[in-house]
């Protein structure tokens, strides 16, 4: 009986297989986020299969709302952060929390380069400024609090607001904002109205702004005027 010598042999087989392994494993990068099912929700981890030839654990805790609810099931498509293709013992590492970190400092690196604002809420005192959630932590120095420099930093606390990222450095994990940037900038437009209405003889309203032996400084919008002591009743 002829033998067909066209049939692929155990060997060459074995050989396809390592082919596609060596395939896949190319395609799945540490430190990059990659997509994956989830196949099984069990006690404390969470398995995702991403397409290689080991399914990733991740704890159940990266899936929980903050009041505790399991946020995942079976069959979900998943975003996840691949930290080791294989450990000691042959298992890919993953992170959904990190994955989603990761996601957050891309949108605020698309925002810094087209130069838009982020909002965030400012959550402590820290050296030199306060700190800000814009989804990650930044830092928001004293000196880009306000237009002059104030010393009750507190009050700020628990306030959300715009603001301009001035540094950014995601390899240092830096993010540095400015509030005073936006108000230095609305404070210019204000200065352009007064100045269309600001004449001889004009009445108009201010805010004063500072006391001193010899008058008061008076905020017109965006420009300050001198009320001398002389002038006031």
């Amino acid at each position: 009986m002829a033998t067909d010598t066209n049939f692929p042999s155990t060997n060459d087989f074995e050989a396809l297989l390592a082919e596609m392994d060596i395939g896949i494993a190319s395609e799945i990068r540490e430190n990059e986020i990659t997509q994956g099912r989830v196949i099984e929700v069990r006690g404390d981890f969470v398995l995702i299969d991403i397409g290689f030839k080991s399914e990733g654990r991740v704890s159940i805790d990266e899936f929980k709302d903050p009041f505790g609810k399991i946020l995942v099931n079976e069959g979900d498509q998943v975003d996840v952060l691949v930290e080791t293709r294989e450990d000691d013992t042959g298992r890919c590492v993953l992170s959904k929390e990190k994955a989603d970190r990761m996601r957050v400092w891309e949108e605020i690196e698309k925002k810094y380069d087209a130069d838009e604002l982020v909002r965030g809420v400012i959550t402590n005192r820290v050296k030199g400024g306060l700190q800000v959630d814009i989804g990650v932590k930044a830092f928001l120095p004293g000196s880009q609090v306000e237009l002059r420099p104030t010393r009750n930093l507190d009050r700020y606390i628990g306030q959300e607001y715009a603001f301009k990222i001035i540094k950014f450095n995601m390899s240092r994990g830096n993010i540095v904002l400015s509030r005073r940037a936006l108000l230095e900038k609305e404070r210019e437009h204000l200065k352009t109205k007064t100045l269309e209405k600001l004449a001889e003889g004009a009445v108009i309203e201010g805010i004063v702004k500072n006391i001193t032996d010899y008058g008061a400084f008076v905020d017109l919008g965006g420009i300050d005027g001198l009320l001398h002591i002389t002038d006031m009743s």
